[in-house]
């Protein structure tokens, strides 16, 4: 069972994101406050959950947390602040939009930029040790799944409903087949030299 809290006398809030490594579509990231008696042996990280799990998990999260917010930034502000600097400012902005403010952040990783007057502590692998950053994996995870979904609808040709925008195989040949769209993100290595096209 993961960590409930880093200290027990404070109300803390898990912040992580999701789609940092694609080569498409957007960043998303959550914050998740929970109540110090939350309990639930499934939660784990995002990534080591069937999606099955992951939605069934999103549902107990957002109907359990004292507060919880996803905020997501566009390929087009990630290719004009790069992806780290997105990634934070995603995070930043889940957390001012908490209806309950904590006195300290959990963040998933080894980076963060101090804002407002909030104390963080970032933790790697943060997302298998502590609840409410796995809780906030979930979130931000399954919200940009369904993003992702969506797009899938517009550019079909990419296989996102399947690789999330993620350099899959498949991804990277759709590319040199189809080029790239609106949603890719142009200061990514989007071509890969040593994929050949039979």
């Amino acid at each position: 069972m993961l960590k409930p809290f880093f200290k027990s006398n404070q109300i803390e809030a898990g912040c992580d994101e999701a789609g940092r490594g694609c080569l498409a579509g957007p960043v998303f990231a959550a914050a998740v406050i929970l109540p110090q008696d939350f309990e639930n042996l499934l939660l784990n990280d995002s990534k080591k959950l069937s999606e099955k799990n992951r939605y069934f998990l999103r549902e107990e999260i957002e109907r359990s947390a004292l507060a919880f917010a996803v905020v997501m930034i566009d390929n087009i502000e990630i290719d004009k602040i790069n992806i780290l600097n997105a990634s934070i400012k995603a995070m930043q902005e889940a957390v001012k939009k908490l209806s309950v403010k904590p006195e300290f952040l959990l963040i998933d990783g080894n980076r963060f930029k101090s804002f407002g007057d909030f104390k963080y502590q970032c933790v790697v692998k943060g997302d298998a040790t502590y609840m409410s950053i796995a809780a906030a994996s979930i979130l931000a995870k399954t919200y940009r799944d369904d993003y992702m979904n969506k797009l899938h609808e517009e550019f079909s040709q990419y296989h996102w409903q399947k690789n999330k925008g993620y350099p899959t195989a498949d991804h990277r040949k759709a590319i040199l087949e189809h080029g790239i769209c609106k949603y890719h993100r142009k200061s990514f290595k989007l071509f890969d030299p040593q994929l050949k096209l039979f």
